[in-house]
């Protein structure tokens, strides 16, 4: 059916492709699937709750989250902290993707580096991030700066591995030509491997923007005296559930408006390229 449609718009003299059309008849059930799904999971996580399956002590029901969430975001309680952790994850997001990005661009275009650095690299990411914020939080001290720097650590290796794949992944043949044309090393990194590393890059920091605010969480559950993480660890310690609920569902927003701003970026700077990942928001 879709098919025959597109088949009957592109033969239509003069006029272009309607690409709406085929969202419409394709992807249009298929969004709807996520909005029942979550309209079933409240529903029955309710049913638990009000047949007494589970106990509300345990897990509150979905509309007092709901409520705790509004409560928190209208009254102004959690704005403060909401900005803690953005802008710890955000600095550790930048630190992070300045970071891989050089060492990338080093290890990809020297065999050298590569052989020299590359591999214990990987071995190092093989060792649990987490575990190391109780170092940070000795080393750095409460404040900001030790989760600045579990965010840096956790969101660094997506970042550098997307960019070693990207500028390695270039046609040689393209790469033949510039040569040919007398092209400097420098002008075939900006003006092709750069370029064609671009979507890479964007991929990376598509997954270390999210990487960045578990590690700015991580470290306040370590410690810390402001900052979502430090409010859930005083709503379990009072076993205020429906707040720590909320709390989560508020992160979890945070990270949707995270990632969409790396998307919209990316689709603004990397217009040329398709876009084949499946879309998360």
């Amino acid at each position: 059916m879709v098919e025959i449609a597109d088949s009957i718009v592109t033969q239509v003299p003069g006029r272009p492709r309607q690409p709406w059309l085929r969202v419409a008849l394709w992807h249009g059930p298929e969004r709807l699937l996520l909005p029942v799904f979550i309209l079933l999971a409240l529903l029955s996580w309710d049913l638990l709750v009000v047949t007494g399956a589970v106990s509300p002590f345990l897990l509150p029901r979905p509309w007092a989250v709901l409520d705790a969430l509004w409560s928190g975001l209208a009254g102004g309680d959690f704005w403060p902290h909401l900005l803690v952790t953005g802008s710890e994850a955000l600095l550790g997001f930048a630190f992070a993707t300045l970071a891989g990005l050089a060492v990338g661009a080093a290890i990809a275009l020297s065999p050298i580096v590569a052989h020299a650095v590359y591999p214990h690299l990987v071995a190092i990411q093989t060792v649990p991030k987490i575990a190391l914020a109780p170092l940070f939080i000795v080393w750095f001290g409460y404040g900001e700066a030790s989760k600045v720097a579990v965010a840096a650590i956790i969101s660094f290796f997506p970042v550098l591995a997307n960019v070693v794949a990207g500028l390695r992944d270039c046609d040689q043949g393209k790469i033949d030509v510039m040569r040919s044309l007398s092209a400097s090393r420098w002008q075939i990194l900006w003006l092709l491997r750069l370029p064609n590393a671009l979507p890479y890059v964007f991929n990376g920091l598509g997954i270390a923007i999210v990487f960045a605010l578990t590690g700015a969480i991580v470290g306040e559950f370590v410690g810390a005296s402001e900052g979502i993480g430090y409010l859930m660890v005083q709503a379990n310690a009072m076993m205020n559930f429906p707040t720590s609920f909320a709390l989560m569902l508020s992160l979890a927003l945070l990270g949707a408006v995270l990632y969409g701003a790396i998307n919209l970026l990316r689709r603004r700077v990397v217009y040329w390229a398709p876009d084949d990942r499946p879309n998360m928001l």
